[in-house]
């Protein structure tokens, strides 16, 4: 399968593994790795997971809490993380609420890419993602 899964609890984690491995071998750091997310209501899990190993590399990691979809793509800027969402689209023929943060353009830590992402979400999709908050996701 295409794509490697992590827990939802792992996140912040897996974001700062990215950021580590981005500073040591991204030299302009422009967008080192974009995290898009996908709201996928309404869609069932095994239908999810055919279109992600079409969509996704294996160097892409998916999270997700419930409905909610992230994934972190590597070496990726907003314009080929679209390119994905687009393919996905594709495969489901819908169109999905999704939105896209790079690193380090849209924050510099875990706790300012969610804040973005969800600001962004909010205002674009009136989705609401605060169960992205750090240290709420690490008490869980």
């Amino acid at each position: 399968m295409a794509g490697v899964h992590f827990s939802f609890y792992d996140f912040p984690s897996l974001l700062l593994l990215n950021m580590g491995i981005s500073e040591r071998l991204d030299e302009n750091r422009k967008e080192s790795f974009t995290i898009l997310y996908c709201d996928f209501s309404g869609l069932s899990k095994e239908v999810i997971t055919q279109s992600l190993e079409q969509a996704l590399r294996d160097s892409d990691a998916i999270v997700h809490y419930d409905e909610h979809y992230f994934f972190v793509l590597p070496y990726t800027d907003k314009y080929g993380a679209m390119i994905v969402k687009d393919m996905i689209e594709e495969f489901f023929d819908t169109q999905l609420s999704a939105s896209e943060v790079s690193y380090p353009i849209d924050g510099e830590s875990p706790g300012e890419l969610f804040e973005t992402l969800h600001a962004q979400v909010y205002s674009l999709h009136d989705v609401d993602l605060d169960f992205l908050d750090p240290d709420k996701i690490k008490k869980r």
